[in-house]
């Protein structure tokens, strides 16, 4: 069987909620991310802040990210899998709530995110096409 501590990409790095939009950009360009999860004072899971978030959510509104707050951006229930679930559980959670990145958590810490690449890399074409056509063409994403 298959688990999401198998596909996942490991190294994943929190951003505290507390840290401004500026700083985030500058982690995700240290780690050659896209994504990071937030996390509130004790760690846990808040949200999940993206490059695209920055951009449409703050600059192309005029805010100045040196003033916003992970945190700030943090929208939703954060989604997450543990690391011993098969990938069948990752995709349904990923495809049930049209995902691109997911959190990989193990004994309540962050141990690694599941992003589109990871699935490409581990997943069969039906499995791909699948997930691809779920969470594409029900978000309206280009």
């Amino acid at each position: 069987m298959t688990t999401a501590g198998d596909i996942m990409h490991r190294g994943a790095q929190w951003i505290p909620a507390h840290e401004t939009l500026d700083r985030a950009a500058q982690l995700m360009r240290e780690l050659g991310v896209g994504a990071l999860p937030i996390s509130d004072e004790n760690e846990r899971l808040c949200g999940i802040l993206t490059d695209r978030d920055i951009v449409v959510g703050c600059v192309a509104m005029g805010h100045d990210p040196a003033k916003i707050t992970a945190g700030e951006m943090a929208q939703g229930t954060p989604r997450w899998i543990d690391v011993g679930a098969d990938v069948g559980e990752v995709l349904q959670e990923m495809q049930g709530h049209q995902i691109r990145r997911l959190p990989v958590i193990d004994n309540k810490r962050l141990v690694g995110m599941i992003s589109e690449a990871d699935l490409a890399q581990h997943l069969t074409e039906e499995q791909l096409a699948g997930w691809v056509e779920s969470v594409y063409a029900r978000s309206g994403m280009r």
